[in-house]
């Protein structure tokens, strides 16, 4: 609940995608926008918009149903 209410969606986003792409081992994580909110409690708009912010620095790729890592260093800043 501290995490919901003292951390900046962007941090606690990517913290969740370097934890996903850790966990699976790949920087290829098959999740969809609904999945993530409903994990981090908000809701799948805001979870877009900021994937869409992350595409446009070019830090992940986003395709039907998934999320690239391309860039895991740059993601690391968020956090």
């Amino acid at each position: 609940m501290e995490q919901i209410i003292f951390t900046k969606f962007d941090k606690r986003l990517a913290l969740f995608l370097l934890e996903e792409s850790k966990a699976i081992n790949s920087n290829k994580i098959k999740i969809t926008h609904e999945q993530i909110a409903k994990y981090l409690g908000t809701a799948r708009e805001v979870v877009s918009r900021m994937l869409k912010y992350f595409e446009q620095e070019k830090i992940i790729s986003l395709s039907r149903g998934s999320i690239n890592i391309k860039d895991i260093d740059k993601l690391k800043t968020y956090i």
